[in-house]
């Protein structure tokens, strides 16, 4: 028998088997069920899940992204640039909707974060926020401008969001599930 399976007994009359998006085997069964019982659906079902395991590994390679390109450090440069001269812009226009002040702004070429705010009122963006739509940018300098009123993530945080950009989740979601192949975009030197 696999040992990979996590077993999980309850108060329940069949046993069931799911295999996760990670790929993870969870067997359910009933409390008193005994274990060579539980075995024995395991071996008897051994081939359908070898067989969903593979559907679903193929399922996941088909769907991983093409990676694109990594940046030069020229075309970073450029980027850095870019921001450097749009960002700020954008900044203004929208600490002066939401009533805030600020510090430094200061553009990074970073792998992880899009932008942040330090409890001075400094800010920090990414310059491959230049590689996502103008309303993308627009979120995360909101989203860090919020924070001068809010340095969480709590429902007031999210609700002073929402008063700027009615339509800030679906910003967000883009940039989760785009984010993370403009960010693999950036060199490791």
């Amino acid at each position: 028998m696999r040992d990979d399976i996590r077993i999980i007994r309850s108060r329940r009359k069949t046993v069931s088997i799911r295999i996760d998006e990670n790929l993870r085997i969870t067997v359910r069964a009933p409390l008193r069920m005994p274990d060579g019982a539980i075995r024995a659906f395991i071996e008897e079902r051994s081939a359908w899940i070898e067989k969903n395991l593979e559907k679903m590994r193929e399922r996941k390679e088909e769907m991983q992204p093409e990676p694109e390109e990594v940046l030069t450090v020229e075309e970073i440069r450029a980027l850095a640039k870019e921001a450097a001269d749009y960002i700020p812009k954008r900044v203004s226009f929208y600490a002066e909707k939401i009533g805030v002040n600020y510090g430094r702004i200061t553009i990074r070429n970073q792998k992880s974060r899009w932008g942040s705010c330090s409890g001075r009122g400094n800010l920090n963006f990414n310059c491959l926020l230049m590689l996502t739509p103008p309303e993308i940018i627009d979120y995360v300098v909101v989203h860090e401008l919020c924070h001068r009123l809010e340095m969480n993530h709590s429902p007031y945080f999210w609700a002073k969001v929402e008063c700027i950009l009615p339509d800030y989740k679906n910003r967000r979601k883009w940039l989760k599930t785009n984010g993370e192949k403009i960010m693999h975009r950036m060199t490791t030197d």
